[in-house]
Parts: structure tokens; C-alpha cells; sequence
């Protein structure tokens, strides 16, 4: 484990201990950064209510650590391995709702959305020729619609 995480995987035992969960963390690096996927039977409970706790202990790290690591990489906090699939589902929404605006020419609407989910659609529709892309709103959660390129 590198030496900056070290510092997050200590909160999160510290975290999973407040709540008296048993919940070891797994540490893989991927291209965008390292996950940090607790696991356990205990975790699940982190994984409830469509993943909001998983959303909720995302933001604090993201506010607590966001800045520690190099070249600008974030800790991704994962629980069970349910935001990877999350993330999987919404990319591949993405190039189907792409795919769909590019052959019928309709504005397809995704959302609303958190500044991570927005990033996803938007890199997983630009893998579709032809289509773009734009967040629509004011708030944190926002639309993103897919158009094909005129």
C-alpha cells in the first residue's frame, strides 16, 4: 500500500470501528486511482439505501483527502464492490442512450447525476462517433443530455 493512502485506510478503520462493523479493506490501483473496497459481511449495511452511505463516506474522504495524492488522482471508496458495478451500469447506459440519439436523431436525457456519475456518462458517451454531450442544471445534481451532433 503506498504511503499516502495510508492515512485514508486509517480513517476508514476508524470509521468502521465508530459504527462496529468489522470490515477489512481492500486496496487495487486503477487507472484513475486507487479503490478502496471495504468488505466483510458487515460492510453491507454501507451498501443500503441505493448506495447513498457509500456516496455520503466518498464525499468526506473526498473533502478530507482529495488533495494528498500525485498526479491528481482520487481514492475511490467502494463497498462490496457496488459502486463498480454502479459505474459499469451507468457507462453502459451511457453508450446505449448514445447509440440511440446518434440513429433516431431524439436528445436522450440521463439524470440527474453527481459530478462523478456526469464524468462517466460524458467519457462513456464520447466513445460513440457522432454525439455529444452537456450538463443541464443548477444544483449539484444535474442532467446530462445526449444529442447527436448536427
Amino acid at each position: 500500500m503506498a504511503d499516502s493512502l495510508a492515512p485514508v485506510v486509517e480513517f476508514l478503520n476508524r470509521f468502521n470501528e465508530a459504527m462496529g462493523i468489522a470490515s477489512p479493506i481492500a486496496v487495487e490501483q486503477s487507472p484513475d486511482g486507487p479503490r478502496l473496497n471495504m468488505t466483510g459481511d458487515d460492510a453491507e449495511i454501507l451498501a443500503r439505501h441505493r448506495g447513498e452511505p457509500i456516496k455520503a463516506l466518498q464525499h468526506v474522504v473526498d473533502m478530507a483527502f482529495g488533495r494528498d495524492l500525485a498526479d491528481e488522482q482520487r481514492v475511490f471508496v467502494d463497498v462490496l464492490g457496488y459502486r463498480r458495478g454502479k459505474d459499469l451500469e451507468l457507462k453502459q447506459m451511457a453508450r446505449f442512450l448514445a447509440s440511440k440519439a446518434k440513429e433516431t436523431g431524439v436528445d436522450q436525457q440521463l439524470g440527474p447525476l453527481n459530478p462523478y456519475e456526469r464524468r462517466l456518462v460524458h467519457m462513456a458517451a464520447a466513445e460513440i462517433p457522432g454525439v455529444t454531450t452537456e450538463s443541464i442544471g443548477d444544483a449539484f445534481a444535474k442532467t446530462v443530455t445526449i444529442s447527436a451532433k448536427k
